[in-house]
């Protein structure tokens, strides 16, 4: 996987997209009321992806505290959006990165091998045929990007190693 995030500094691609609630989501519109932290996560399937929203929703109070909003950007349709919610009782903003657009523009989306994909499939659920817009086997680096209200990359935390994350104390102190 040869991949590059952002880095700090550049300015960072608008987008739209809908939420779990259907409502229409504008990072350009967001940045006028505060800074957005951007968070990219593969899916309901992934046993790291959900404790870290829940570690996320702990924290929201107090990433909303110091005037930011978050977001979060995943490949899988809405039904399992859904399942998202129900396993992390998250309140956060959550969109459907159809055809992968938003993921593609800020350089996390990668192709993910047959052979992991059945493993994710067999082993924790992750069925990408049924999940994704296009069936395809394309999932994010787990990212986060802290965006501040000029429109430019403030922070990026931006590792292939899945199991590496942002947590909240990295997100507060670029905030």
């Amino acid at each position: 996987m040869n991949l590059k995030s952002w880095e700090i500094g550049y300015e960072a691609p608008d987008f739209t997209g809908k939420d779990q609630n259907g409502r229409s989501v504008q990072l350009k519109e967001l940045l006028k009321t505060g800074k957005v932290v951007l968070i990219f996560y593969r899916g309901q399937w992934c046993p790291f992806c959900m404790p870290h929203i829940r570690k996320l929703q702990d924290g929201l109070k107090e990433i909303e505290s110091k005037g930011a909003s978050v977001i979060l950007i995943t490949p899988e349709k809405q039904e399992f959006i859904q399942k998202t919610i129900v396993k992390t009782q998250t309140t956060i903003p959550i969109i459907w990165d159809e055809d992968f657009k938003i993921m593609k523009a800020y350089r996390v989306a990668y192709e993910e091998k047959k052979w992991k994909t059945l493993m994710y499939r067999w082993l924790l659920g992750g069925n990408f045929k049924k999940a994704h817009s296009n069936g395809k086997n394309i999932l994010p680096v787990p990212a986060t990007y802290v965006i501040g209200t000029d429109g430019k990359i403030q922070f990026c935390h931006f590792n292939t190693d899945y199991k590496n994350r942002a947590g909240v104390k990295d997100i507060l102190n670029h905030l």
